[in-house]
């Protein structure tokens, strides 16, 4: 088998996992778990990429990174082609833009209120700008949401598992109230077989 996942504990790896169990594409995890006092990568997985983040995946020579390059990656190359809307169509252009807000602006706010979340009260000035853009990226999240809990047409599409993750921040967070669409959202997607095989796979993360 050549095509694996490292997959570092409580990390967005899990959403690679998850792809790979809805395409069934064989694979094989090898297994990284956070130092405890840092919580950063180990350096196994240095070794891997010189970067030591996650996820990292290894098919056959070539090693990719990044969770969206990844995801365009295995829907072409390993059956994950029924989970991308037909190029040419303005479905396809919401997928990529979708794709690519999961990790670029979604995730800046998140990160954000992680790291400041260590500082106490040095953090107190950003805090309020902080909140500000989180709502600004659920809300917006929220109203795209689709009556039948999809981004993007009436079927799970990539996006979806991309966008998973910063959906469950915002659950994680509280925040189920002020956005049920996020939440049902939430809940369709740990409702479905594969992410649930996922997560035994890949463990918990996030309190998920």
């Amino acid at each position: 088998m050549s095509l694996i996942v490292h997959h570092l504990n409580n990390s967005r790896s899990q959403r690679i996992l998850w792809l790979l169990e809805e395409i069934c594409a064989p694979y094989e995890v090898k297994y990284y778990d956070r130092d405890a006092v840092t919580n950063l990568a180990p350096p196994e997985l240095i070794a891997v990429h010189p970067l030591g983040k996650s996820p990292v995946i290894s098919d056959g020579d070539r090693v990719i990174i990044e969770s969206g390059a990844i995801t365009e990656y295995l829907c072409e190359r390993h059956g994950g082609g029924h989970l991308v809307p037909e190029r040419g169509t303005d479905e396809h252009v919401s997928h990529l833009e979708w794709l690519h807000f999961a990790e670029g602006s979604a995730m800046t706010p998140i990160l954000l209120r992680i790291y400041t979340s260590r500082l106490g009260e040095a953090a107190a000035p950003l805090e309020p700008r902080i909140a500000q853009q989180l709502d600004a990226h659920f809300a917006y999240m929220e109203s795209r949401v689709g009556a039948n809990s999809h981004f993007i047409g009436s079927d799970l599409s990539a996006a979806d598992i991309m966008l998973s993750f910063p959906a469950e921040i915002a659950i994680m967070q509280g925040m189920a109230p002020r956005y049920p669409k996020l939440a049902n959202f939430v809940n369709a997607c740990h409702a479905r077989p594969a992410w649930q095989r996922a997560r035994e796979k890949g463990g918990a993360y996030y309190g998920y």
